[in-house]
């Protein structure tokens, strides 16, 4: 950076790790993403039963607001979660359509959920607490 001169700005707005950029008019611009918050998602949508991965990227958009989800992570989290005991899969041909993958949730997998439930309503409670205290200020 040159002496005396302001820092230079990105020509193209990206959320770096901090999530957060200033827009071509000089305003704040936040993401405020959950950290893993497609697990517990996928989870609660494998809850209510066996599914394959077509269906439940549906999920996933519907629950997150994504506009896309990424096939290939997706994918990637379910064989994590598979080889953790989390979760199984079978072919199934009996599925419209061509053989499927499905994938169902294991007790393991549940008790992690409820898991998730847990922290998630603390994470609720925080958020909160901080929302609270940031419009009392606001308001007056």
């Amino acid at each position: 950076m040159r002496h005396g001169s302001a820092p230079r700005r990105s020509p193209r707005p990206h959320h770096g790790a901090r999530g957060r950029h200033r827009d071509a008019r000089d305003r704040w611009q936040v993401a405020a993403p959950i950290s893993r918050f497609v697990e517990p998602v996928l989870l609660l949508s494998l809850r209510d039963g066996p599914s394959h991965g077509y269906d439940l990227a549906d999920k996933l958009a519907e629950l997150t607001g994504a506009e896309r989800v990424d096939y290939g992570n997706l994918y990637r989290l379910l064989r994590r979660l598979e080889h953790e005991g989390i979760v199984t899969s079978q072919w199934r041909d009996d599925v419209p359509g061509r053989s499927k993958r499905t994938y169902e949730l294991t007790s393991d997998g549940t008790k992690l959920l409820e898991a998730w439930a847990t922290a998630l309503e603390d994470t609720q409670t925080m958020i909160s607490k901080f929302l609270k205290r940031f419009k009392e200020r606001n308001s007056t």
